[in-house]
């Protein structure tokens, strides 16, 4: 699933975050995910690194399930040149909001991949991309519903 912005105007396009993929069949069946979706190669290393840092045999499965999955629905978007040079941007955009944009490389470099590729970022975690405004469409996602926010759950 190739996403290319101009195709079709009937059509919502988007880049899915690793938050989106992690969980891609719940977003799916939510109907939250845009009509042609895309991903990054960064995506793909995110869930390559979750399965070699998985604790448990089980967590080690899911994750590769996860990760299969993902390999052999998207044809990833590469991580360019262009991508290289919106990433030093989307950086200092995050040291003017007084935050370390270390901890957010990788997110960094998926909103670096949608902004080259002109597509809007889908993610369950829009915290981790607040200051990019002005530069990436960010599209925040949530599988709870309004009843479970008005709610504090319990753990």
């Amino acid at each position: 699933m190739m996403a290319t912005a101009s195709a079709d105007p009937g059509l919502t396009y988007g880049m899915l975050d690793t938050s989106v993929l992690i969980d891609l069949g719940l977003y799916a069946q939510a109907h939250q995910t845009p009509d042609i979706c895309a991903v990054s190669t960064i995506a793909l290393a995110e869930l390559a690194f979750g399965v070699a840092v998985a604790k448990t045999h089980a967590e080690t499965v899911a994750r590769s399930q996860a990760y299969a999955t993902v390999k052999q629905l998207f044809d990833p978007i590469p991580f360019s040149l262009t991508c290289a040079d919106v990433y030093g941007q989307l950086a200092a955009l995050i040291l003017d909001t007084g935050r370390s944009p270390r901890p957010r490389r990788f997110d960094l470099m998926m909103a670096a991949a949608a902004v080259d590729a002109g597509l809007p970022l889908y993610t369950a975690n829009p915290d981790d991309f607040r200051g990019l405004e002005s530069r990436v469409v960010i599209v925040p996602l949530s599988l709870r519903t309004s009843e479970d926010q008005m709610s504090p759950s319990i753990s």
